[in-house]
Parts: structure tokens; sequence; C-alpha cells
């Protein structure tokens, strides 16, 4: 799991407004970080980095509320755990299957064909998920939720 980024300029004399901005364009950044690459199944570890680094953002988002217009904070919030659900629907078949590859490099080959059978039902979940994330990320993509966050982040300053 990637580890959080430090928020740059935060000292206990940072006005509360200024902390928001900074920690919102910093998440931000984590989360769109992560983009490239993450419908790639074979590499199940960023699906699980930016699905961390989304709910990091959310917390700071519901932290510092006060700080942001409430209909784009409403709005942007909500597009956020939109990505996180599609980001979680997905992982959760990449946990099993990564668990049933490991129980079947212990098993006979007598044993394997259940566990194979399974897998591949599991295969076809994640699929299905990555189609919905896909989806959702054309939709983040195409509402411009990345500058839409930054915005909200400089309302905090003004």
């Amino acid at each position: 799991m990637a580890k959080a980024r430090e928020i740059p300029g935060i000292r206990p004399q940072t006005a509360f407004r200024e902390a928001a901005a900074r920690t919102v364009e910093v998440r931000t950044d984590e989360v769109f970080s992560f983009r490239e690459g993450v419908l790639d199944t074979g590499d199940i570890e960023r699906v699980h980095d930016m699905r961390v680094a989304t709910r990091r953002l959310r917390a700071v988002m519901e932290v510092f509320a006060p700080c942001f217009p409430q209909k784009q904070h409403r709005a942007a919030l909500r597009d956020v755990k939109r990505l996180a659900d599609a980001l979680g629907e997905r992982r959760d078949p990449d946990v099993s299957i990564e668990a049933l590859e490991g129980m079947a490099s212990v098993l006979t080959a007598d044993d394997r064909p259940g566990i194979e059978s399974l897998e591949d039902e599991l295969r076809g979940q994640q699929a299905a998920a990555n189609e919905k994330l896909a989806a959702m990320l054309g939709e983040v993509a195409e509402s411009d939720l990345e500058g839409r966050l930054k915005a909200l982040a400089a309302e905090a300053r003004a």
C-alpha cells in the first residue's frame, strides 16, 4: 500500500482554511497519481492504492467541509464516494483471486479443479467490475473531478 503523502507547509499556526486547501490538493494529486494502469488486472495494487487514496481524500473533505462552498463540495464528495465504490467493487474479486491462487499452489492436482472453477467465476466478476470502473473513470474525467477538487481548494483560500 502506498504511504500517504505528507502535506507540506502545515504548522500549528496555519489557518484552518489554508490547511484545508493544502490537504485537499495533496490528497487529490495522490488519488489521480494512481489513475495510470488502474484497469490492469495484472497489477491489483494500483486499484488498492487508488482506493485507499480516495478514502483519505473523502476523510479530509468531510473534516474540512466548512471551508468549501456547500453545493460544489457536496457534488465533489459524492463523486469521490462513487469512485471509491467502483474501486472497491473491483478490489473485492482481486483479493479473493489472490487468496485462491495461494490455496491452489498447495493443493494436489485432483483438488485444483474446484478452486480453478471458482477462480474463473471471480475473474468474470473482476472483468465486470473493471468495466464499471472504466466507465466511472470516464465520468470522472468528463466531469473534471480533479479540476473541481482543485477549485474547491482554491475557494478555501479565497
